[in-house]
């Protein structure tokens, strides 16, 4: 397996990773730029394994958000519905008043791990994009971690399908 292009255009590589900061200004902007570099180039094999990388690590890191955020919310509506069972929960927009504030500290415990989780997503995006837009820099391919492959990249093209395979093992026997 080759670690390192031949003639890669390593610019257009660099910049379809960074491209995907661009969520923080454009939504979606993290699926669309990358989209529109990736395709624009895609008949390089670098160019295209390296958006191939960069859409599927965004996807997932997005998939992830929404399963983290909706067992954040569903687990605080479920646990803030415990509480209020237990004895009267008061919100108005003077004051907040509950009885037992020990029943809230298993809720606050949830929250924290929550963020902790959404916080530490958050590292890893930003720097598994920037590692990936130096290796691109340098020419060398970059494999995204925690990385699910919904877009199917070859790290250099000389991989075969199963049925390629199975066919060139055959024609050997033979």
């Amino acid at each position: 397996m080759k670690t390192e292009s031949t003639n890669p255009d390593k610019t257009v590589a660099a910049f379809i990773h960074l491209s995907t900061f661009s969520k923080y200004f454009i939504p979606l902007g993290n699926f669309i730029f990358p989209l529109i570099l990736w395709t624009a180039k895609k008949q390089d094999p670098f160019i295209d394994d390296h958006g191939k990388r960069a859409l599927n690590f965004q996807i997932s890191m997005f998939l992830y958000f929404v399963l983290v955020a909706a067992i954040g919310i569903s687990g605080v509506v479920i646990m803030g519905m415990q509480m209020s069972d237990h004895g009267p929960f008061i919100i108005n927009h003077d004051f907040i008043e509950m009885n037992h504030i020990g029943k809230a500290i298993p809720l606050v415990i949830f929250m924290i791990v929550i963020g902790i989780i959404l916080l530490g997503l958050f590292i890893i995006d930003i720097v598994a994009v920037i590692s990936a837009t130096i290796k691109a820099k340098d020419g060398l391919y970059y494999k995204y971690p925690i990385t699910i492959n919904f877009i199917s990249s070859t790290s250099s093209g000389d991989h075969q399908s199963k049925n390629e395979q199975f066919n060139n093992t055959q024609n050997q026997t033979l």
